[in-house]
């Protein structure tokens, strides 16, 4: 009997353990995800927080008013992040006061973000890509977004000359250069890292800091910084932005690393539509390319085909644009041969998404390998780093001197002209300046004297006139041309061409927010775009004026 007891206990004792083995089990398997980390980032009308996960997650987010709050529910996860760090100094200029824990419906986590005002939230999550683990990321949109718009205008009016009394001056505007600088990397994606863990995204920064001060500094250009501190831009907004801005150059300034520690030496590289020109080349476009990964773009991918996306695409036609991106980064390149070693002798060329911009020539420098520590160490000098950007200014400007855009004040002072050329005389019972919103006639007949090396083509593309009008407003039989010769470019009553304003609707965007944006009502919108609601889609294209 004793032995049927103990057989029996045994056999309980058994069930007991595996009961206690699989609730074990289920209960580590629920608290297995943890949040291990928080960071944040402030941008110019966004605030970025990231949580780095332990695997992936699945949760709910939700906002709440009076006061403001936002909550993100995290299914099955524990707490190991120190979200007490998000307080004062490090959310002074975001829309975060604070953010608070708790534990939900046992093993749920609850994080509440109290706000200073109503944001615009939008969420995603990101696989892990080379260091970087499972994220959650949550982007705050600014609600109040506080947007400056200037009309420059065409004719300044100047106090009339002695020569022209019984007349009133005009004086012409002529346009600066344009120069995109893009920092590559920011916030999330450090790039690449060196030794005494120097980061390319701050080295990168200040050159490109550096590089916009020289530039604006030049009477006839102007730059623009695709971002001025530390967050993240896709590569398509900041391609997408040199083409907004009509930009002239775009140039995109990296300091990136390799596998061998010795590779070493500065480069220019180009786009390229067929293959990379050096699997050095191959290897650096896609490390660069897949940045939007590591920074975090969503599920967002830069190959897709729909409407948003072919805009930007390159068009395999575009040789014109490819041809100017070698030919200025050339120049660049012949001065960066001054300051730092080469590690190719010609500008490269490889598929790199940021400089895929169809009308828009885009050179990617880089700037050294950081992952070398020589080149690191040289990096982080502040003196070498403004070396860096004389020699990009330098062999930009020996670029534009030799090929300045048609109408720019580079152009004008190549041709040799005076200040008193810019004045134009009218006579006093017409007015000086025209009324505003009203479009004007040119002034003057527009002509171009032929230089060295000039074909009719080159002249044509360059003023945007095609060669046929060129040929009849100058009774020319042929496209010969000679040296000295004067082209009547436009004629001097020609009726100037009205400028059609669209916008391309982005994500997130409403109709009423775009109306507000352009300070006209939504019924206006429809109905210059024939909409029967208020419903849009992303990459639609939406007519303002006409």
């Amino acid at each position: 009997m004793l032995y049927i007891i103990k057989q029996i206990s045994a056999a309980l004792l058994v069930k007991l353990l595996l009961i206690l083995s699989v609730y074990s089990f289920s209960f580590s398997a629920i608290a297995a995800t943890s949040v291990d980390s928080v960071r944040l980032w402030r941008a110019p009308d966004h605030t970025r927080v990231v949580l780095d996960t332990s695997g992936q997650v699945s949760y709910k987010l939700f906002s709440l008013d009076n006061p403001h709050r936002l909550v993100i529910d995290i299914d099955s996860a524990s707490n190991k992040a120190g979200f007490n760090k998000l307080t004062g100094k490090t959310v002074e200029n975001t829309p975060i006061s604070r953010v608070r824990t708790a534990v939900r419906n046992g093993n749920d986590l609850r994080l509440v973000f109290d706000l200073k005002e109503e944001v615009k939230p939008r969420s995603f999550l990101l696989a892990p890509n080379k260091d970087k683990p499972h994220r959650l990321v949550i982007d705050l949109y600014d609600q109040k977004v506080t947007t400056q718009k200037t009309v420059k205008k065409i004719l300044d009016t100047p106090a009339p000359t002695k020569k022209d009394t019984n007349k009133t001056a005009a004086k012409r505007t002529l346009r600066d250069i344009i120069v995109v600088v893009d920092a590559g990397h920011g916030g999330e994606d450090p790039g690449a890292i060196g030794p005494k863990k120097i980061q390319e995204k701050d080295v990168v920064l200040d050159i490109a800091k550096r590089l916009a001060v020289l530039i604006n500094k030049e009477k006839g250009y102007k730059a623009i910084l695709t971002r001025d501190g530390d967050y993240f831009i896709p590569l398509r907004k900041r391609r997408d932005k040199a083409r907004e801005v009509r930009a002239d150059l775009f140039i995109s300034i990296h300091a990136d690393a390799f596998t061998n520690p010795q590779a070493n030496g500065a480069s220019v590289f180009a786009l390229s539509q067929r293959g990379a020109t050096s699997e050095t080349a191959r290897f650096l476009a896609k490390q660069e390319n897949d940045a939007d990964l590591i920074g975090g773009v969503g599920d967002v991918s830069l190959e897709d085909k729909d409407e948003v996306l072919r805009g930007v695409l390159v068009d395999l036609s575009m040789t014109a644009t490819v041809g100017a991106s070698l030919d200025v980064g050339k120049s660049v390149l012949g001065n960066m041969k001054n300051i730092a070693r080469l590690h190719k002798k010609q500008v490269e060329q490889a598929g790199f998404l940021v400089l895929k911009s169809p009308d828009v020539p885009s050179i990617l420098v880089e700037t050294g390998f950081i992952s070398n520590p020589t080149e690191a160490k040289r990096l982080a000098s502040a003196s070498f780093r403004q070396k860096m950007a004389s020699s990009i200014f330098t062999g930009t400007k020996s670029y534009f001197n030799r090929k300045p855009p048609a109408g720019s004040y580079v152009e004008w002072k190549k041709n040799g002209s005076k200040e008193s050329d810019l004045y134009i005389a009218q006579s006093s019972s017409e007015s000086s300046q025209p009324a505003i919103g009203q479009p004007q006639q040119p002034l003057t007949t527009l002509t171009y004297k032929v230089k060295s090396g000039d074909s009719l083509s080159e002249i044509a593309q360059k003023y945007r006139v095609s060669t046929a009008k060129i040929k009849k407003l100058n009774n020319l039989k042929s496209n010969t041309i000679r040296i000295g010769q004067v082209l009547t470019i436009a004629e001097k009553k020609s009726e100037p061409v009205r400028k059609l304003v669209t916008h391309k609707v982005k994500r997130g965007e409403t109709l009423s927010e775009i109306a507000q944006q352009y300070k006209i009502s939504s019924a206006t919108l429809r109905k210059r775009n024939r909409l029967s609601s208020s419903m849009i889609q992303v990459g639609q294209t939406l007519i303002i004026a006409n």
